[in-house]
């Protein structure tokens, strides 16, 4: 039986429009299951996005108005997003920004390498942050393990902050200040009040001497 070329049209474009309707209703299908794993993620990540960051000792409330990089990563991180997943991204993308940031400027007095290497753990794990809530799959476990320990290292900073500055007020021991002029060659003084050493004792390890007194009087945290 011969089928007529109009009639075959017909079937052939029945065919594609129920092919198409079939691939649209398939794409809805797979939209919507993707909009609802989004709305799951977004509930997780925002029951879990605790940071509230305070400053905890005297330095650290002094360098939020020295320090425009410090103030500007502490209103940063403590802006939580509200909307949607899409902006827990946009929010972990602007704190690795500000992390970043934290190797400028940073004020003279707290300028050591104990500091910036608590500056360097806190942008690792922001930077980590930031990737695994980027992901096209994104990482909810990890994330969630990752800001308690953010938290940490911010206050961990904090703490170096204030054992800088608990150190600075502590007096500096009877001849300490003469031993540094007489180790800087261009301004060499006489010691006005010598401590007790050896003939031996060279001016660094009196120095050193006293330094490491002076330190034991500083507690740890």
């Amino acid at each position: 039986m011969k089928i007529s070329a109009r009639l075959l049209l017909f079937i052939i474009s029945f065919l594609f429009l129920a092919s198409c309707k079939d691939e649209v209703e398939q794409r809805n299908i797979e939209q919507q299951k993707e909009l609802q794993k989004r709305e799951e993620m977004f509930i997780k990540v925002d029951k879990n996005w605790n940071f509230n960051i305070v400053t905890i000792n005297a330095p650290s409330q002094k360098l939020v108005h020295d320090w425009t990089e410090w103030r500007n990563f502490l209103n940063e991180i403590n802006q939580k997003p509200k909307s949607s997943i899409g902006a827990f991204q946009k929010k972990a993308r602007a704190l690795s920004k500000r992390a970043l940031e934290l190797n400028n400027n940073i004020p003279e007095k707290y300028a050591k390498p104990e500091v910036k290497s608590r500056i360097a753990v806190l942008q690792t794990k922001i930077n980590s942050l930031d990737l695994y809530i980027n992901l096209q799959t994104i990482l909810d476990k990890k994330i969630i393990k990752l800001i308690p320990e953010i938290n940490q290292e911010i206050q961990s900073l904090q703490l170096q902050f204030g054992k800088i500055d608990q150190k600075s007020q502590i007096k500096m021991e009877d001849g300490e200040q003469d031993m540094i002029r007489m180790l800087d060659t261009t301004r060499a003084i006489p010691m006005t009040k010598p401590i007790p050493t050896t003939e031996k004792t060279t001016p660094e390890e009196k120095l050193r001497y006293l330094r490491e007194k002076r330190n034991t009087l500083i507690p740890t945290h």
